[in-house]
């Protein structure tokens, strides 16, 4: 199982990415969990600069906006 994280201090895009990130991952059959971190300390550590970011396995996949469905469905596939 794959955890995605949602880094942000869970604002409106914050939401809004979660869930473009969870439609996108259940359409495409994925494995996973979604996590949100929104520890400020949490987010800092793990190299985010610009909110909201989706992260898995420890790198940063998306940060500082919330991409069309589209787009985050090939960040997804590159990345996982």
């Amino acid at each position: 199982m794959t955890k995605i994280q949602i880094l942000g201090p869970g604002c409106a895009r914050c939401k809004k990415l979660a869930d473009v990130t969870d439609a996108c991952a259940s359409e495409l059959g994925m494995d996973y969990s979604i996590e949100k971190v929104t520890d400020i300390m949490e987010i800092v550590k793990a190299g985010v600069m610009q909110t909201p970011a989706v992260a898995a396995g420890g790198r940063i996949l998306h940060q500082g906006s919330v991409p069309s469905k589209d787009e985050m469905k090939r960040i997804l596939q590159k990345n996982l």
